[in-house]
């Protein structure tokens, strides 16, 4: 269900929707900074594997998940002194850090590497979502598992009928985040995405 949206002041009943949705173990799309995403209650273990099956996923690829800001990363992940400082220069933007995860990451997300993916998106609808939910939301990107995002809300409605709703902010972008992965102590760039790496490495 295609759900308009504004996406510099999104409304709040809009999002109170969209969390009652989430917390009935239900998917939606939502736009961010990037792409449109895919997402979750990240406590909800039914509708994460309802999320693999919508894709197509392989259930040892990772998904990432969205905080609304830096201080809420460090209840999912361990954040040494120097990733913070990496953190705090480039976060909200178009990355995702991967970072050794915490007792509070569900097993069933962080796999065997206990790490996890993290976000804080620059986008107002995503981060309103996770600030009324309390709690993280699983994202990943809005296309079949291999496949080009999609940037049309109309076209993620169609191809995705599991959805319980599309909050549509009019065509998204077509770059996905920039993967940085932080767990080893050091700065490796996993994937070429929409944030510049020029100042990371």
């Amino acid at each position: 269900m295609l759900q308009p949206i504004n996406p510099e002041h999104p409304e709040p009943r809009k999002i109170a929707r969209a969390v009652e949705l989430l917390e009935k173990g239900e998917i939606i799309g939502y736009p961010t900074d990037t792409v449109y995403g895919l997402g979750c209650d990240l406590m909800n273990k039914q509708a994460i594997e309802r999320i693999y099956q919508l894709k197509g996923m392989r259930k040892d690829k990772n998904l990432a998940f969205i905080c609304p800001d830096l201080s809420d990363i460090s209840r999912y992940a361990i954040v040494e002194n120097h990733t913070y400082r990496v953190l705090k220069r480039f976060l909200p933007g178009p990355y995702t850090f991967i970072l050794p995860a915490t007792r509070e990451v569900p097993k069933y997300v962080h796999l065997k590497q206990k790490t996890v993916g993290i976000r804080v998106p620059n986008h107002p609808v995503p981060v309103a979502i996770v600030r009324a939910l309390g709690r993280p939301l699983i994202s990943t990107t809005a296309a079949p598992s291999g496949a080009e995002p999609i940037i049309d809300p109309y076209e993620i409605d169609e191809r995705f009928p599991g959805l319980a709703m599309v909050l549509d902010a009019g065509v998204c972008g077509s770059v996905p985040t920039t993967v940085v992965d932080l767990s080893q102590g050091d700065i490796r760039i996993v994937r070429h995405g929409a944030g510049p790496v020029d100042d990371l490495v």
